[in-house]
């Protein structure tokens, strides 16, 4: 599984790739923010996007949404990092595609299982 990363933060980064790829065995690409993120996704195809909630200059909502706009990401799921979320903000996160919300801190030792469960249920 290919996994896209998109998060401001270099230790969150560093610490999820390290996770996802020598825990759960997925090849994992960073991106230190959305525009980034908006552009790998378009030239790598992730399987997965995890996608961090609050960045400078362009969010989690608007990257979401230039995602969505693009043919090549429009129906890549997106999962969701965030430090802080109120129940209204997981629904509308959901109700705007994504496949779900991991609150932040994650646990390194589950990340990867966590985002396979949160794909496979978004598919069924």
């Amino acid at each position: 599984m290919k996994i896209l990363i998109i998060d401001d933060d270099a230790d969150i980064r560093s610490i999820a790739r390290l996770s996802l790829s020598r825990v759960g065995g997925m090849e994992v690409i960073e991106a230190s923010g959305g525009a980034e993120g908006v552009r790998k996704a378009q030239d790598e195809k992730p399987d997965v996007i995890l996608l961090d909630m609050m960045m400078p200059t362009m969010d989690g909502m608007e990257t979401l949404a230039a995602l969505r706009s693009q043919p090549e990401t429009a129906s890549t799921p997106v999962i969701f990092l965030t430090a802080k979320a109120a129940e209204n903000q997981l629904d509308r996160m959901t109700s705007l595609g994504a496949a779900g919300v991991l609150k932040k801190p994650f646990d390194p030792r589950t990340l990867s299982e966590d985002v396979r469960a949160l794909v496979n249920r978004h598919r069924d």
